[in-house]
């Protein structure tokens, strides 16, 4: 992405952003599940829920 830092209209600062994003090269298909790396807990706690 543009560094915009130096920017300080909103508006221009925004433009000079979707210009960058839009000829950026687009981002590679996942290769996993996007939670694939979360521990994971066998059993939730039992009894009332909380919310």
């Amino acid at each position: 992405m543009a560094n915009t830092k130096s920017i300080t209209d909103t508006d221009e600062r925004k433009k000079v952003k979707r210009a960058a994003r839009k000829k950026a090269a687009p981002k590679a298909k996942r290769t996993g599940a996007r939670g694939e790396n979360k521990a994971k807990i066998k059993k939730a706690s039992r009894g009332q829920s909380k919310r």
